[in-house]
């Protein structure tokens, strides 16, 4: 079983920063490309921020020179750091997996549970 386990959500004010992870688990070989989507209430879900295993990235733009997804190869983990936030970044935030080898197995298009974001006064 394969599990992506987010944390790092919580209330910010505005201008504040907040650092999400995402932890992948069980039996894994490799992961391809790793992202953070996020989810506003009455919104369809967008993406934020994605990086390739080989560390190339690619943002959303409305986020670009305020977020960096970085990531840890050996650890199976994914980092969103925040800065410079605003309301309009209130959200649940997804953590996905395109593509993932376990065991002989590769798998596709994983999500996690989601993590809510808040920036308010």
């Amino acid at each position: 079983q394969v599990q992506l386990v987010e944390s790092g959500g919580g209330l910010v004010q505005p201008g504040g920063s907040l650092r999400l992870s995402c932890a992948a688990s069980g039996n894994i070989v490799s992961i391809d490309t790793m992202g953070w989507y996020r989810q506003a209430p009455g919104k369809q879900r967008e993406l934020v921020a994605a990086i390739t295993s080989s560390g190339s990235t690619n943002y959303g733009d409305s986020v670009k020179g305020r977020f960096f997804i970085s990531r840890d190869n050996a650890k199976n983990t994914v980092y969103l750091q925040m800065n410079s936030l605003k309301p309009e970044d209130t959200a649940v935030y997804y953590c996905n997996v395109d593509r993932l080898r376990r065991g002989v197995v590769w798998l596709r298009n994983l999500w996690g549970q989601g993590t809510q974001v808040t920036v308010s006064s």
